[in-house]
């Protein structure tokens, strides 16, 4: 009897030695696991959501009493560099969704080599009425930064970055018949519908100067005023608001870029709040409440070239009369 006792004992005290695992290797095999689940993310968000383009549609209810309905097409974002021929071919397929007017809300490019292939990726788009609107990545070449930075908050501003060529890309969209709504204001017609346009340069280089909306003129009767900046911070949202806007457009946020899923965005990388960071929504100020368009955009820093659950965008807003 007093030999099973101890061998029952020597069985047990096997077994529970058998489970325990030194502090150091466990935690080892977490960090390991933790690596290679980031690892993972990373390549995800790089290789596979970077580059899974899509169109998001919107219908837009704000036509005016017999206007005939058109089509927006909102590109923003784009941070092209040469080497994605992939994102070059999806740019020159969206020429198919037959736009009246053509809105860019900046950061078209990362590169100086980067300009005649984003106009001939554009293509037919540029004889399409069309207005813009500078992002910081037009003005300047993106500099090497931790990915997660822009978890932080809004990135900060680097005198020392390389100036990129844009009074070339400028140039180009203007002479294709672009209107530069750089901190001005201009009217056009299209179907018989004056749209009044104004814009601002870019709020996150703190360069904006709302010019406000075009007075009266003896253009249709019927009209719509629309606001359009890059980075959509609340001060110029409000002053479009203010000043009669029907409709205000923006990129800039990348739809958070890294976004939680069944959540959203963790930031905006400017002061709009994380649940606008892209969509169709809505500003009010000072008692009057506009639709709010906010892209997701089609590109990312080349520096930090992930998105997770946020796939890059174009967007096709249908501007039709109120049910």
């Amino acid at each position: 009897m007093a030999h099973a006792q101890a061998r029952s004992t020597r069985r047990t005290i096997g077994r529970r030695r058998s489970r325990w695992v030194p502090a150091v290797t466990t935690a080892a095999a977490a960090t390991g696991a933790l690596t290679a689940l980031g690892a993972g993310l990373v390549a995800w968000g790089g290789l596979v959501e970077a580059r899974n383009f899509a169109v998001r549609t919107e219908r837009l209810p704000i036509l005016p009493a017999g206007g005939r309905p058109f089509r927006i097409l909102h590109l923003s974002d784009i941070h092209l560099v040469p080497s994605q021929r992939d994102k070059l071919a999806w740019l020159s397929s969206l020429a198919a969704v037959e736009p009246d007017l053509v809105v860019n809300t900046g950061d078209n490019i990362a590169s100086a080599a980067s300009v005649p292939l984003l106009l001939d990726a554009l293509g037919p788009l540029l004889d399409v009425p069309g207005v813009f609107v500078p992002g910081s990545n037009d003005y300047y070449a993106p500099k090497p930064a931790n990915p997660l930075r822009y978890l932080a908050g809004p990135s900060p501003q680097d005198p020392d970055r390389t100036e990129l060529p844009w009074q070339e890309l400028f140039g180009a969209f203007e002479s294709r018949g672009w209107l530069n709504l750089s901190n001005r204001q201009d009217t056009r017609v299209l179907h018989g519908v004056r749209l009044d346009f104004a814009g601002t340069d870019d709020p996150h280089l703190e360069r904006d100067e709302w010019p406000g909306f075009p007075g009266e003129s003896a253009l249709p009767a019927r009209s719509l005023r629309i606001g359009v900046t890059h980075a959509p911070y609340r001060r110029v949202l409000d002053a479009m608001t203010v000043d009669g806007a029907d409709v205000l457009f923006a990129g800039h946020t990348h739809g958070g870029q890294i976004c939680v899923p069944f959540y959203g965005a963790l930031v905006t990388n400017c002061d709009l709040p994380t649940w606008q960071a892209s969509g169709l929504t809505s500003w009010t100020a000072d008692a009057r409440t506009v639709p709010l368009e906010v892209s997701a955009g089609i590109g990312t820093s080349p520096k930090a070239p992930v998105r997770f659950a946020c796939r890059p965008e174009a967007v096709v807003l249908d501007v039709v009369a109120p049910a």
